[in-house]
């Protein structure tokens, strides 16, 4: 038996403006087709009543044709979640993207409606390298860590 990471998903107030967000920032590309997708099966699998949502995946950058996507969707009806971003809340934590520079690609992600969580910071990680790394959200709070590596500084 094979296993192989597939994608992620992230539950969106509005899908397409996360989407066109990733695609911005990160240079995801899309993975045709749309998705709009509901009844008996798709509430069977979820345990959603009355699951209907609607959504795209995205190519995540650095992986090729056949790498892992971010699936980001919009269900009719949603559930809030506690506010504000903690990146040591319970469940997943974070995205981590890596950059050729934290602090150029953290301009980009607030230029188009991320915010801040933290500081940059510059770490020395023993018998790897250097790390630079911060954390932000993207517009709807989902917390996203940059991070950038030179490897064999220590």
């Amino acid at each position: 038996m094979t296993t192989r990471y597939v994608h992620t998903n992230i539950i969106a107030e509005d899908w397409r403006a996360l989407i066109n967000f990733y695609i911005q920032v990160f240079d995801c590309t899309p993975v045709p087709p749309e998705r709009d997708q509901s009844g008996e099966d798709l509430e069977k699998g979820t345990g959603v009543r009355n699951a209907a949502l609607r959504g795209m995946h995205l190519r995540l950058p650095g992986h090729g044709d056949n790498g892992p996507t971010l699936e980001i969707y919009s269900y009719a009806e949603m559930l809030d979640r506690p506010l504000p971003p903690a990146a040591n809340r319970k469940g997943l934590g974070h995205l981590a993207f890596e950059v050729s520079g934290v602090q150029a690609k953290l301009q980009v992600l607030l230029a188009s409606g991320g915010r801040v969580l933290g500081e940059v910071v510059v770490k020395r990680v023993p018998g790897v390298g250097t790390i630079t790394f911060a954390y932000a959200t993207d517009p709807e709070g989902n917390i996203i860590e940059l991070q950038s590596w030179v490897l064999g500084t220590d």
